[in-house]
């Protein structure tokens, strides 16, 4: 297996707004902390009654089931920047709008368990792709929400974001 350790992005590799998430990880980031994370939301989300998934701790507040959601679709945005990216293709990548992308959703009637195998059976493909790259991949730019971002950055920004909302839930959902 190549690529275990993925070395830290320089700050010019990412959009500022994404601190928050390469900060996440501690020290370097190696591949098996991307699938470990599949186990660690597995034992925040499994134990949760479907009722409990459509908790929101204030109005306004995604449910349970919405940050899941969420997730899955940040997991997707990530993945689909990592591989345009790490095939050279410098097309600017537009942004999303994460609050029209759950409203649009429909969430709230998918099973917990249900969105949690589509959450694992991503990360385990995007985890063959990240495993496969030769050494220069990783450095390679490109362009996403009109800010330079390497494909190493969205290593982290994948792993980091899962942490964010898997730190959330558990100070704000489920305290």
């Amino acid at each position: 297996m190549r690529n275990l350790t993925v070395p830290r992005p320089e700050k010019d590799e990412y959009n500022e707004f994404y601190q928050g998430y390469v900060s996440q990880v501690k020290d370097e980031l190696n591949l098996p902390q991307l699938e470990t994370q599949i186990a660690a939301l597995n034992a925040i989300f499994s134990p949760l009654s479907e009722e409990k998934g459509l908790f929101a701790y204030a109005e306004g507040k995604w449910t349970i089931r919405e940050v899941l959601g969420h997730m899955i679709d940040a997991e997707r945005v990530f993945a689909y920047r990592i591989f345009r990216i790490s095939r050279r293709d410098e097309t600017p990548l537009e942004s999303f709008d994460e609050n029209e992308y759950v409203a649009n959703s429909n969430f709230n009637e998918r099973t917990i368990a249900e969105m949690l195998e589509e959450f694992s059976l991503l990360r385990r493909a995007n985890l063959l792709l990240l495993k496969n790259f030769p050494e220069n991949v990783w450095l390679y730019r490109g362009t996403a929400s009109g800010f330079p971002v390497s494909v190493r950055a969205l290593a982290y920004i994948m792993f980091g974001h899962a942490a964010h909302h898997a730190n959330i839930l558990r100070e704000r959902y489920l305290n």
